[in-house]
């Protein structure tokens, strides 16, 4: 009987770790979609000249906003 309880909540446990793993693998995913988009959003903002002048082209906003959020 003690051990089928201790079975239990050890896998209740398990479980509980699980959604703690995929809890935090969705929050961090969800910081790093932000990260994302603000860094789109901003360098968006900036015109052809003001890119140039950081040594960008509009064509590396969303490769530099996803480093971005690897970073995050």
């Amino acid at each position: 009987m003690a051990t089928a309880t201790k079975e239990t909540r050890r896998d209740a446990n398990l479980t509980g770790n699980w959604a703690a793993i995929v809890k935090d693998g969705v929050a961090l995913r969800f910081q790093q979609y932000r990260v994302f988009r603000q860094t789109v959003r901003e360098l968006s903002e900036l015109n052809d000249r003001e890119l140039s002048e950081l040594g960008l082209s509009r064509a590396m906003v969303r490769s530099i906003a996803r480093e971005a959020a690897k970073a995050a």
